[in-house]
This record gives C-alpha cells, sequence and structure tokens, in this order.
C-alpha cells in the first residue's frame, strides 16, 4: 500500500493546497483507491502531475518554450536530444525494444508491400475516430474475427458493412485508372478491390477478389492524392464493375473520380442513404469507345 497515500499528504508532498490534488482527482488525472470512504491517489502520479501542475503555475513552462524558440536551431536539437534519453515517444518503443526513430527508419526501409499496409492501418483508425466516432445515433458492432468488410456498423434500423481501401499508389504517385486496365479512363484515379491474399477452392476458384454481396459499402481514403487522412470517398458495392470473366466477382481495380459525383459522395450518411434507396447503378470510369 506505499504506492497509495490521503489527499492531505498528497497535496503536502506537492507543496499545493488540498483543493489542488482534490481538482486533480476530480478531473481524473490521478488514480485513485477508496478503502472505508476515503480517496486515496497513486504516489507515482501525484509525483509527475504534481510536478507538471506546479511548473505551469509558476509559469517556469512558459518561460523555458520561450528560451527555446529563441536559442539556435543547434541547442535546440541538442535539448531534444537530451529529453528523448529519458521521454518515451509511444508504448511501441518498449514493446519492440527500439526506439521511435529506430521504428520509423525500419518503416522507411520496407517494401512497397509493407508500406501500403501500414497506410491501410492509418486509414483505418483515422476511419474509426474521425468518422464512424463522430456518427450520432450509429454504434460500432464489427465483430471479432476474419470478414470481408471492416466495419460493421448499425442504427437501429439495420446494420451496414464496410469494406475500407486505400486509393492506389504507384512508384509513390496516384495511380490512374488507365494505369489499371487500358479500358479505364485517365481521368480517374483507381483503388484496387481485392483481398491482400488470397488461395483456391477446392473447384479451383480464386478467393483474392471479393464477391459482390460480401459488403455493402466501399470507403476509399483519398489521402495519396489529397495529402488529407480525412479525405474519403464512398459508394454502394453494389454499384462497383463486374470482372468481365466472373461477373459475380468485383474488377481488381475500380476507378475512383477525383472527388464527389453522382456515383460518389464524401458523406457516409449520404452513401448509406443511397444503399437503403435500392437503387441500381453502375459507377463511371470506362474509357468512352471511339465512335
Amino acid at each position: 500500500m506505499k504506492e497509495w497515500m490521503s489527499q492531505a499528504d498528497a497535496a503536502r508532498l506537492r507543496g499545493v493546497s488540498r483543493q489542488a490534488i482534490s481538482k486533480l482527482v476530480q478531473k481524473g488525472k490521478l488514480r485513485t483507491l477508496t478503502i472505508g470512504g476515503h480517496v486515496l491517489v497513486h504516489r507515482d502520479d501525484v509525483v509527475n502531475k504534481g510536478s507538471r501542475t506546479q511548473l505551469r503555475e509558476s509559469g517556469l513552462v512558459e518561460t523555458i518554450k520561450q528560451m527555446l524558440m529563441d536559442a539556435p536551431d543547434q541547442d535546440r536539437a541538442d535539448i531534444f536530444d537530451w529529453l528523448r534519453e529519458t521521454q518515451q515517444i509511444h508504448p511501441l518503443e518498449v514493446e519492440f525494444g527500439a526506439k521511435a526513430e529506430v521504428i520509423l527508419e525500419a518503416i522507411a526501409r520496407s517494401s512497397d508491400l509493407t508500406k501500403r499496409g501500414i497506410r491501410g492501418v492509418i486509414a483505418e483508425a483515422v476511419f474509426k475516430v474521425d468518422i464512424l466516432d463522430e456518427l450520432e445515433d450509429w454504434h460500432d458492432v464489427t465483430p471479432e474475427g476474419d470478414h470481408p468488410y471492416d466495419f460493421l456498423i448499425t442504427d437501429g434500423n439495420g446494420e451496414v458493412s464496410i469494406q475500407l481501401k486505400m486509393q492506389r499508389l504507384k512508384e509513390q504517385r496516384p495511380m490512374l485508372a488507365s494505369e489499371g486496365y487500358r479500358a479505364l479512363d485517365a481521368d480517374f484515379w483507381v483503388v484496387e478491390t481485392q483481398r491482400t491474399r488470397g488461395g483456391k477452392t477446392s473447384a479451383g476458384e480464386d478467393t483474392r477478389p471479393y464477391k459482390f454481396g460480401e459488403f455493402d459499402l466501399i470507403a476509399v481514403s483519398m489521402h495519396p492524392s489529397t495529402g488529407s487522412w480525412q479525405d474519403f470517398l464512398f459508394t454502394v458495392s453494389s454499384w462497383l464493375l463486374e470482372r468481365p470473366e466472373s461477373p459475380s466477382q468485383l474488377l481488381k481495380f475500380q476507378p475512383v473520380p477525383k472527388g464527389p459525383d453522382d456515383f460518389w459522395t464524401d458523406d457516409l450518411a449520404t452513401a448509406v442513404s443511397w444503399l437503403r434507396s435500392g437503387e441500381r447503378k453502375q459507377i463511371q470510369g470506362r474509357r468512352r469507345k471511339e465512335s
């Protein structure tokens, strides 16, 4: 129990008022343990949080910031290197047993396939935090396990499954639809709609392509062309192009416009309304045949 202490002792340890410690508790800034009606606080939190609180109250932090702004670049770099000896940037440094700089260097030196995977994970995280979590009256009910969709959401009126893909890069630039298939329009970007890994069924069918009906909507991260992780385009999966040799499967490369149109929207709620309307369409992007 040595790691736990009363709020009064915490106040004396940090040289602040009892009320200051109480406010930190109310804001959830300190871990607490209630015994016999008495709320105790964790000693480590008191030391760390209290130190920062005192520095803020004294104005020392702002003074240090101003000194760093006025300091030469090399001095700031030296101080940063000194701080990095004791300050952890991310818990992955402990998990991997390597500094953040080494982890980033490893990513920089990795293959294009690995980087594509990392970009995909970032896009999924942004989509969850900035899009799904901001929706009103919707809940993320994505089950654990391997599914043909990345997210499953519900608003009480039915579930909607969403597959998320990255706009495709080629040689570190946005890939044109015509570079996927010559029959597609060069004015469109492209997204690759197939599984990362594939195999064969007992009947010899390729399992890598997605089939129509495996997910309701597709969300495409447009970061490669816009530079913003918050930019997505959505459409109804049944509106996508089919494989000529297997009409039940999605075409590997799907054309994506450079902005919203009558078939793609940057608003998820609009895409859901399209889906629920039952309207039958097919996205544009095929090259017009010469007459």
